[in-house]
């Protein structure tokens, strides 16, 4: 860098708290990877200075050009006006400490399964021998991805209905360097035929029509498929009960994420036994299902997801 280059008096830390005040002011929504302003605000402010994102804290006084704050205050004033997601801004989105690539092809990674991946889904898996995992549902392909990542032994198999969202997750496949994923095209698990896992992972859609419908404009830049599911959030996730127990192992495991649907689940099934997973914040909606269990109670899991399956009625 030459000695005449213009520097305006403006450090990293002060545009993170700039941008942390600015998005508080408008009323931003969080919840796609960053949950507060000035997270979202110092991933805005790294991508568009080109540093990592876990640049230590040292560098937070280091001098910006006025080149360099302007790009960051295009940042800042999309996410404002235009209510981008910042994954979809900066294009990535970290999920169990792995780099995916986001966009509007799938949902921006952010589910708390993230935190059941380097551990391999313990303790609730009991110590079961996994040879082969499904992630239904997969999206971005984060969680088969990363599981694929941390367990390299496992077979894993990511299944989407929606082919834009799996040429996302080709992309990131290729960026993992996950050789161990193959990625097929399903609608739900109709386009698996006779294939058998050990576990079961899905993230399905579980917001409610009304919710949908009610979200902030941040969402609506994300696929709607990938976030409506019914009256209650639950026509996926009872479709997925009933056919589970057909491509799981004998002492097979389903993990089901369904956010605030899990109110409507146990009242729809209270005689179902299903383990709530804690995680460091507490429930969030995720259940730990047995196939012996799913079978035990297979008639009231049909004759509820029978009535929300298009290809029954």
């Amino acid at each position: 860098m030459t000695a005449d280059a213009t520097f305006e008096q403006v450090s990293i830390i002060d545009l993170i708290r700039y941008g942390g005040s600015c998005f508080g002011e408008a009323g931003l929504t969080f919840g796609h990877s960053y949950d507060n302003a000035l997270d979202e605000a110092t991933q805005l402010v790294l991508h568009a200075l080109r540093l990592p994102h876990d640049l230590s804290p040292v560098y937070g006084a280091s001098r910006v050009t006025a080149q360099e704050k302007a790009k960051v205050l295009e940042l800042f004033r999309r996410r404002i006006d235009e209510r981008v997601p910042a994954a979809y801004l900066t294009g990535e989105a970290w999920f169990a400490g792995l780099s995916f690539k986001s966009d509007s092809r799938a949902l921006v990674p952010r589910s708390p399964i993230a935190e059941l991946i380097p551990h391999g889904y313990e303790p609730w898996l009991g110590g079961r021998e996994i040879e082969r995992v499904l992630d239904l549902c997969t999206g971005s392909g984060c969680i088969a991805i990363a599981t694929a990542h941390y367990h390299p032994h496992w077979d894993v198999t990511g299944a989407d209905i929606d082919d834009d969202a799996l040429s996302l997750a080709h992309e990131n496949k290729a960026r993992l360097h996950t050789d161990n994923v193959t990625l097929r095209k399903s609608d739900l698990l109709d386009g698996l035929q006779s294939e058998v896992y050990d576990l079961i992972v899905t993230n399905p859609p579980y917001v409610t029509n009304d919710e949908t419908d009610a979200l902030p404009r941040e969402y609506s830049y994300e696929p709607d498929r990938g976030l409506r599911a019914g009256h209650d959030g639950l026509d996926l996730a009872l479709r997925i009960l009933r056919d589970a127990p057909k491509h799981l192992s004998v002492d097979g495991v389903l993990i089901c994420e369904i956010g605030e649907a899990e109110r409507a689940l146990v009242e729809l099934l209270p005689e179902l036994p299903l383990a709530w997973v804690e995680f460091k914040v507490g429930q969030m909606g995720i259940f730990v299902a047995e196939r012996t269990d799913l079978v035990a109670h297979a008639d009231r899991i049909r004759e509820l997801a029978d009535a929300r399956d298009p290809s029954k009625r």
